[in-house]
């Protein structure tokens, strides 16, 4: 009876066992599963875009049954709007799309050049480090093999940087057309109520975020199995080359936030201040000459900026994580599966979102104003209690129970669920951070009101009272990012970080649409004013747009998170690459390159905003001379010159995003040539340190003085009412505060994000140079 006891429980352990064993997914289900997800998130992606191409606004639509819904609609509207207006929008959108277009193409081909001479210093600077031997040397981490030659690593690093810039464009441009497709259709909708506008303007994000998502994913796959054609069994090799598609993801982004930042902000201020405060007109007002390069500025900027910056985000957390994975027990023993999981996190992740974009499109309508903010807001919940889940079946079934990873030269043994935890936190402390930004920047709530009651006393209180909210909004994001931190590192070291970043980036899918789902209602209200459309249509838009700056605001708080994370585990990365074996603060070099990155973000902000004060005050001086010297502009009779506007914004921002650039790819490549390893890592860790606070300041600064201004515009309760209507005192002084902000929110604060990041991954991947050779300065003391 015993024995017989003992056998079952034996054969019932043995069985447990096999099931653990048998849990772990295979390679070939792995090799199978990621593309399908990231295929299956493009295919979604072309749905929605389907979907909102149903919306009609070609003026060359001259079908009954299409003349008969925009009649329909009209009646709906007391035959305010007619077919003329709709055949307005169809112009209007027009004109944005060919602006946009044209300004991204120029910023392109001065990005392609960038990008064949940086490319040409990665190959040349890691080439170097081994005298450009094809000779196979012994690897540094997996002890008694040998791996690749140096000039291979330089070689395919460069492929990686060409790779990641050429996606991380393709995301910001794709991004770009879906938004001017969108704008005028969901203008179009808003005549049938708000609740369809909503849904077309939320599809089209959904569209961008499900491309980036899925495409940064799918040419991620791609290029680690074709450059294993070539690595074999050198995964250190492998991953380490990798690493090169975070830095030309990252580059391209910074040049695309710093250049489309510049160019929306300067016709955004010269609009408003000319035209809101001196001419006292409606914002968006067709007789405003930069008026369409104000529009065209949401997409180059907002749209694809921000797609390149989350794009990059997404890229450099992968990469520190398969970096630090090749050199643990996943990439010695060849657990691709394992090697694998920030992939399978993310292709979760495309799923869960897929799951969460059904509940705001298809689950839940929106039947008032009202309900939009809950509506977008309860996306965030969805997707991170759904992804909660994910992330505990992919650790379970991806990871080994137990393994070990490496920390700074020793070996941390871990198990799968600690990296559950790591995911979690990270993605749970994202949902704070954004639920954070929020508070701080939508009119429904008490510090946004308390902004706008400040301009009772004019725009210097307003300004002061904005300073102020934009530096208490810091500190509920940075305990979080320090609980994630300590938490991350403490179960699994540096990996842990990393994937910490990859789960707060892992419902990119919906971040991004709710994001972009801000500039396309913002472009809708703005093509509603221009065309004439009635006052109701234009209060629908109104409301889409102040919750969609919200969501901008969340977008850039989720940003500036991950690249707090993602910063910290490339700074790992760094450190064990770069054989430093301790970071000592009390280190005369390692201080003098705290301080001095400390200070970089400052220096790179004043570059920005001074770049958008320049720019601005050429386009308030333009538009003030079309003002005064074309007769009947203001009286509505004759057009004014849009493309000179236009023209004004594309120059200044192409010119004026070079040297702000040219400080964050340069301070690298200079500190750790001539100042070595030690000081590079105390760039790094101050930059980081600044960095973070800066940019969640000045992003919820500039977010809290719009929805101040949108607050006393609206008018929706009795206190907004006593501090309007447009054009009062209080209304203008809430313009300035909105000017003084355009630049904080989206020219220096989300670029700032990009800044810590790209400077951290760039010294990761010139980290066997700067080992080698670095130092010059004091090795001739």
């Amino acid at each position: 009876m015993i024995n017989g006891s003992e056998a079952k429980k034996s054969k019932v352990l043995k069985l447990l066992r096999e099931f653990v064993e048998m849990s772990a997914m295979g390679e070939g289900l792995t090799q199978i599963l990621i593309p399908v997800a990231a295929l299956v998130g493009i295919g979604f992606a072309l749905f929605q875009w389907f979907l909102v191409s149903r919306v009609k606004v070609s003026s060359n639509d001259s079908s009954n049954e299409y003349k008969e819904k925009l009649i329909e609609a009209d009646e709906e509207e007391e035959g305010i709007d007619n077919l003329e207006v709709s055949i307005k929008c169809a112009e209007i959108q027009h004109a944005i799309s060919v602006g946009a277009t044209s300004f991204l193409f120029t910023e392109y081909k001065y990005l392609g050049i960038f990008m064949g001479v940086f490319g040409a210093i990665i190959f040349l600077f890691l080439g170097s480090v081994r005298g450009f031997s094809t000779k196979s040397e012994p690897c540094t981490y997996n002890q008694g093999n040998t791996c690749k030659p140096a000039l291979a690593n330089a070689l395919f690093s460069t492929i990686a940087f060409l790779l990641g810039a050429l996606t991380s464009v393709l995301s910001g441009f794709l991004g770009m057309k879906i938004a001017t497709y969108a704008n005028a259709r969901t203008t179009l909708e808003a005549r049938k109520g708000v609740g369809k506008a909503f849904i077309t303007a939320f599809r089209s994000g959904a569209v961008m975020g499900f491309l980036l998502a899925a495409n940064g994913l799918f040419v991620l796959y791609v290029s680690i199995n074709l450059f294993k054609l070539y690595y074999g069994d050198d995964w250190e090799g492998l991953y380490e080359s990798i690493t090169g598609y975070g830095l030309g993801g990252s580059s391209m982004a910074l040049f695309g936030r710093v250049g489309g930042g510049i160019y929306t902000k300067a016709a955004d201020v010269g609009a408003d201040l000319v035209g809101k405060v001196e001419r006292n007109i409606p914002e968006d007002d067709p007789r405003n000459p930069a008026v369409i390069a104000d529009n065209v500025g949401d997409n180059v900027g907002d749209i694809a900026g921000m797609g390149s910056d989350l794009f990059g985000s997404y890229a450099e957390s992968s990469c520190a994580a398969l970096f630090v994975a090749s050199i643990s027990s996943f990439g010695i023993g060849h657990d691709f599966t394992a090697m694998s999981y920030p992939l399978i996190i993310s292709s979760m992740g495309i799923v869960v979102c897929l799951i969460t974009t059904l509940f705001a499109t298809d689950l839940f309508e929106i039947k008032n104003v009202s309900e939009i903010e809950p509506s977008l807001k309860r996306q965030l919940l969805i997707s991170t209690v759904l992804m909660t889940a994910g992330i505990a079946v992919v650790s379970f079934f991806a990871l080994p129970s137990e393994f070990t990873l490496y920390n700074f030269g020793t070996e941390k043994e871990v198990k799968n669920w600690h990296l559950f935890f790591c995911v979690a936190i990270g993605l749970w402390a994202g949902l704070v951070i954004g639920y954070t930004t929020e508070y701080y920047t939508s009119n429904a709530y008490s510090p946004v009101q308390d902004v706008a009651d400040s301009c009772r006393t004019g725009a210097a209180t307003n300004v002061i009272f904005g300073l102020a909210l934009g530096y208490k909004s810091v500190i509920i994001p940075i305990f979080a990012i320090a609980i994630a931190i300590y938490v991350s590192f403490s179960l699994a070291a540096m990996y842990g970080i990393a994937v910490a970043a990859l789960g707060m980036l892992s419902t990119i899918a919906t971040g991004l649409a709710i994001d972009a789902y801000g500039p396309i209602s913002d472009n809708a209200g703005g093509i509603a004013e221009m065309a004439g459309m009635s006052h109701k249509i234009r209060e629908r838009t109104d409301a889409l747009d102040a919750a969609g700056n919200t969501t901008a605001a969340i977008g850039k708080g989720f940003a500036i998170g991950s690249a707090a994370l993602v910063s910290l585990a490339l700074f790992g990365a760094y450190v064990s690459r770069a054989g430093i074996k301790s970071v000592d603060v009390l280190t005369p070099k390692v201080f003098i390159g705290l301080i001095v990155g400390a200070m970089l973000p400052y220096w790179f902000s004043a570059m920005t905003m001074k770049s958008v004060g320049s720019a601005a005050l050429k386009m308030v001086e333009e538009v003030r001379r079309q003002f005064n010297t074309i007769p009947g502009l203001m009286e509505g009779r004759t057009k004014p010159d849009y493309a000179n506007c236009v023209k004004i914004s594309t120059d200044a921002s192409l010119k004026e995003m070079i040297p702000p650039g040219a400080l964050v790819m340069l301070t690298p490549l200079i500190a750790g040539t001539f100042f070595g390893v030690e000081t590079l890592a105390g760039v790094l860790a101050g930059s980081l340190v600044s960095g973070v606070q800066v940019a969640i300041s000045a992003s919820n600064t500039g977010g809290a003085w719009d929805n101040a201004k949108k607050y006393i515009e609206a008018g929706a309760s009795e206190h907004a009412k006593s501090l309007g209507p447009k054009g009062s005192d209080c209304h203008k002084a809430a313009v300035i505060g909105d000017t003084i902000g355009d630049p904080l929110k989206d020219t220096s604060g989300p670029s700032l994000n990009i800044l810590i990041k790209l400077m951290a991954v760039e010294s990761l991947v010139f980290a066997p140079f700067f080992a080698a050779h670095g130092g010059l300065l004091f090795k001739l003391l």
